[in-house]
């Protein structure tokens, strides 16, 4: 429980200073998630900062953190992007940051990237090659649609995936599909959730199902 502690105070840092640090004036909200799964509770916290009104640079950053019922520590799962992202137009970018994830470890990368937003539509796809010598390969994408069900009530549809692939070693590095449908009010999010991993050159494989509750703040 502490871990779990730390992972919400190191998220609400991450958003506060985000909030202070960056041009408030028409920025996207910082969706906050937390799904309480039968096998671990997932945490995750996503936002997208202009520099400043009129800048076409950008930061993206994703923290996550995955706290495993009954097991020790260093079996639970971090990850975080931060990567600044200079705009091309209609939606493409060309990014460049830093990936840590518990699988792989600290890797810079570089990359494009691809945005769309419509009323019901969200879609973020952004393509990474590593520049440390390892050679790793990653798509990341998080894909949204929230269709109105009745007035201000709408349905939430979410798939979110990974897959980072070492070209250098030829073999699977870590890749995950995560799932939500349910149903979005004004801020708040909820409904059923389900994460699907796979780690390693071998693919292990862990699933975790649950209920899960967001809120843009």
């Amino acid at each position: 429980m502490r871990t779990i502690k730390k992972v919400i105070l190191i998220l609400f840092a991450i958003s506060l200073n985000t909030q202070i640090g960056f041009s408030q004036e028409d920025q996207p909200p910082i969706p906050v998630e937390v799904l309480f799964g039968n096998e671990a509770i997932f945490s995750q916290l996503v936002l997208n900062r202009d520099f400043s009104q009129n800048s076409k640079f950008s930061l993206f950053s994703l923290a996550s953190y995955t706290s495993v019922y009954y097991k020790e520590e260093e079996e639970n799962d971090l990850a975080i992007i931060n990567q600044i992202t200079y705009d091309i137009g209609k939606g493409f970018g060309v990014m460049g940051g830093v990936n840590v994830n518990s699988a792989v470890g600290l890797t810079p990368v570089i990359g494009p990237k691809h945005v769309y937003v419509s009323g019901k539509f969200l879609a973020v796809s952004i393509f990474s090659y590593s520049v440390d010598g390892k050679h790793d390969m990653s798509l990341f994408g998080i894909y949204e649609f929230t269709p109105p069900v009745h007035e201000k009530i709408f349905l939430y549809t979410r798939l979110q995936v990974l897959f980072n692939h070492s070209i250098a070693e030829r073999h699977h590095n870590r890749s995950f599909m995560n799932l939500r449908i349910g149903l979005k009010r004004n801020k708040l999010n909820f409904g059923f959730a389900a994460n699907l991993d796979q780690y390693g050159p071998n693919k292990d494989f862990i699933d975790n199902y649950g209920a899960f509750v967001g809120w843009d703040i």
